[in-house]
C-alpha cells in the first residue's frame, strides 16, 4: 500500500476520534503526527500518547506510551500486552478506537474490583440526569422494551429499542432501564426520538437526541414522523467499530428504527420479519 494511502487512512481515523471523544483528543504534534487520549474511568485515569508512522496502518502499528501515576509493573505490562493483543488481531487495519475503548474496559473492570458497588462508569452525565429523574419516579412502572436484530456494516454495530409511551417521564424510565445494560450504556452512541400523542390539543411532543452522531436525532424523529408513529419513543445503539460508514450510518440507524418498531407492532410487520424479538419488563 502506498504511503499516500496510508496518510489518507490517518486522516480519516484522527477525525473521527476528534468527533468522538470531543474535549479528550488532543493534537500533540500535528506536523509528526503525535496525538493524545485521556481515558478516565472512576477515580482513575490514563493517558495515551501516539505517534504515527508512515507505515501506519498498513505495515507498522502506532508508536505508543502510556501515562498514569498509579500503573506500575505487572499492571502496566498486562495492559501493554492487551493493547498489543488488539493490534495483532486488526493488522492493516486502524486500531486507535480499539485501544481506546480497550483501555476504558481495562479501567471500568479495576473500578468495579475496588468497588462491587459502583453505578455504570461508561454513562455520561446526560445517564445520570436520566437516573436521578427516575429516582423521583420510582413509583411508576417502566413500559415494556423491546430489542431488535443486530445489524452489522464494516465492524461498527447498530441495534434498536422501542417502547410504548405516553409521558416524558416514561420516556425517562426507558432510557434508564436501557442503560442498565452496561453494553448499551457503552455504545458509543444511543441515538433516540420520541413522539407522544396529546388527544386534548391534537398535536404532538416529541423531542429526539443526537448523542453525538450529529443529524442522526433529527433524522430518525423524522422517521417517526413519515411513519405517523404516535406514543413510542425509539433509541439506536451504535457501537462504532474503527471504520467511516460516511452516509450509509444514517441508513443503518433508520433500518435497526424501522426493524423494530414493525417488531414492536407500531407499524405494519413487514413482509418475513421475525417474530421473536427479546423483551423485557420490570417494575419499581
Amino acid at each position: 500500500m502506498k504511503m499516500e494511502d496510508n496518510l489518507t487512512r490517518q486522516v480519516d481515523e484522527v477525525e473521527a476520534l476528534s468527533s468522538i471523544y470531543s474535549g479528550l483528543w488532543n493534537v500533540e504534534d500535528e506536523a509528526n503526527r503525535v496525538y493524545s487520549m485521556k481515558v478516565e474511568e472512576g477515580s482513575n485515569e490514563v493517558v495515551l500518547f501516539v505517534t504515527l508512522p508512515l507505515e501506519y496502518p498498513s505495515a507498522s502499528p502506532p508508536i505508543y506510551q502510556l501515562s498514569a501515576p498509579w500503573l506500575k509493573g505487572p499492571e502496566r505490562q498486562d495492559m501493554c500486552g492487551q493493547l498489543e493483543e488488539v493490534y495483532l488481531e486488526n493488522v492493516g487495519e486502524p486500531v486507535l478506537f480499539q485501544w481506546i475503548e480497550k483501555l476504558r474496559c481495562i479501567l471500568q473492570k479495576k473500578c468495579e474490583q475496588l468497588n462491587d458497588e459502583s453505578s455504570n462508569l461508561a454513562a455520561s452525565s446526560s445517564l445520570c440526569e436520566v437516573r436521578s429523574a427516575e429516582s423521583e419516579d420510582c413509583h411508576m412502572e417502566i413500559p415494556l422494551i423491546t430489542h431488535g436484530d443486530i445489524i452489522t456494516d464494516r465492524k461498527s454495530v447498530f441495534q434498536g429499542h422501542v417502547a410504548a409511551v405516553v409521558t416524558v417521564d416514561q420516556v425517562r424510565l426507558v432510557l434508564s432501564q436501557l442503560y442498565e445494560n452496561k453494553k448499551i450504556a457503552n455504545a458509543t452512541h444511543n441515538i433516540y426520538a420520541y413522539r407522544i400523542y396529546k388527544g386534548d390539543t391534537k398535536t404532538f411532543l416529541q423531542d429526539c437526541e443526537d448523542d453525538g452522531e450529529t443529524h442522526a436525532g433529527g433524522r430518525l424523529l423524522h422517521l417517526l414522523q413519515i411513519l405517523d408513529i404516535k406514543d413510542a419513543v425509539v433509541v439506536v445503539s451504535r457501537w462504532y467499530g474503527g471504520i467511516l460508514l460516511g452516509p450509509d450510518r444514517f441508513r443503518h440507524i433508520n433500518n435497526a428504527a424501522r426493524q423494530v418498531l414493525e417488531y414492536a407492532g407500531h407499524v405494519k410487520q413487514a413482509e418475513g420479519a421475525s417474530a421473536g424479538s427479546r423483551q423485557i419488563k420490570k417494575k419499581r
